[in-house]
């Protein structure tokens, strides 16, 4: 059964792969702009077939795709590579990719909770003996967060995940009570001793349903899909500030693993198949931000660069040389290869000391 979970991670990637590539490659098409290849996969040639002045081909290594637009041929003179378009077809293009991403995690997203009964949110529960903040200037029973320390909470789970990481030295609290939002600024909530617990609020989170009726469906797909985005600032945010380490993040070898892991712990089949369809619109909208972050090499950077184009050709009357955005682009790929394999590896070690235990 593990197996199939395997592959149902690997299929998973593949997919959304696809799906990026495919992103491109519509409005490339859209725009007028030739494709000379459209591939799912790197490394070797598996199959391939000439269509017109496009090759469509699958290879080997399901780790990645392309969609190869004619980016270096400036000076062919054809009129209709990537590099001759203007401003905007090159924007479209290039963010096609993430766009299809989220559209395929929203799309999963809907499915799933199509048949839902209701959805749940975070409220206090009540407190443990000896909170201090309790009244009408401070928390009640019953009160349903909506912010902590400026993250909203869209969904269960959210207001342990900000409460975690939260110093412990106070914090601004937003709840919706009888109806209307209470802001609670600079709420001393202070990490104390509680039920004989170190390091904890004093304070119990517990779930508020909301009855799903068309509306509210449409309102929480969105909520998930805003809630996923979310999680992956949070998570950037917490790396660059040291709460995290490298120790915590997870490569394809990891996901897959986990993937394995979420099926493998479901009751039913159905239940194996909506986690891990849940969990694959999570890969999905995280490869859809993560891309249009401004890091070189990847999409998000390449549309930096073509606003800095802009912005010199506006000042300077002039771009910036494509060597040198070919040198930034080259660096920060070997970069960004390097602490993927150094990720990879830490992942297979970590599923080689899971199963000898």
């Amino acid at each position: 059964m593990s197996f199939i979970f395997v592959l149902a991670g690997i299929f998973i990637f593949g997919f959304l792969v696809a799906v990026h590539e495919l992103g491109h490659f519509l409005a490339a098409r859209l725009c007028g702009v030739r494709v000379s290849e459209f591939s799912i996969g790197m490394g070797p040639l598996l199959w391939h077939r000439e269509t017109g002045e496009t090759r469509y081909s699958l290879r080997l290594l399901p780790i990645g795709g392309f969609c190869a637009l004619g980016e270096d041929e400036e000076d062919t003179g054809d009129e209709r590579s990537f590099a001759h378009q203007g401003f905007w077809k090159k924007f479209v293009i290039l963010i096609a990719g993430s766009v299809m991403n989220l559209l395929a995690g929203v799309a999963v997203i809907a499915c799933i909770y199509a048949t839902a009964s209701g959805f749940y949110v975070d409220q206090v529960a009540g407190f443990s003996e000896g909170f201090p903040l309790e009244g009408e200037d401070g928390l009640m029973e019953g009160d349903v967060f909506y912010k902590i320390d400026g993250w909203r909470t869209y969904l269960r789970g959210d207001a342990a995940l900000f409460l975690r990481f939260n110093d412990g030295r106070g914090c601004d609290i937003e709840v919706i009570r009888d109806g209307e939002k209470v802001v609670l600024k600079d709420l001393p909530l202070y990490r104390g001793t509680y039920d004989g617990q170190e390091g904890r609020f004093g304070l119990m989170v517990g779930a508020a349903q909301v009855p799903a009726t068309f509306l509210t469906t449409v309102r929480f797909i969105g909520y998930q899909t805003l809630d996923f985005i979310q999680q992956v600032w949070f998570s950037l945010i917490q790396l660059v500030r040291g709460n995290v380490g490298l120790s915590d993040v997870s490569g394809p070898v990891g996901i897959v693993s986990t993937i394995t892991e979420v099926g493998s712990a479901s009751k039913t089949a159905l239940d194996a198949l909506e986690n891990i369809a849940f969990f694959g619109a999570l890969i999905a909208v995280n490869l859809a931000v993560m891309n249009l972050l401004p890091i070189p090499a990847l999409d998000g950077g390449r549309v930096f660069f073509l606003a800095i184009d802009a912005l010199s050709l506006l000042l300077f009357k002039r771009k910036v040389p494509a060597k040198y955005q070919a040198a930034v682009n080259a660096a920060c790929f070997a970069l960004l290869m390097g602490v993927m394999l150094l990720v990879t590896l830490k992942d297979v070690g970590q599923l080689f000391m899971r199963g000898g235990s």
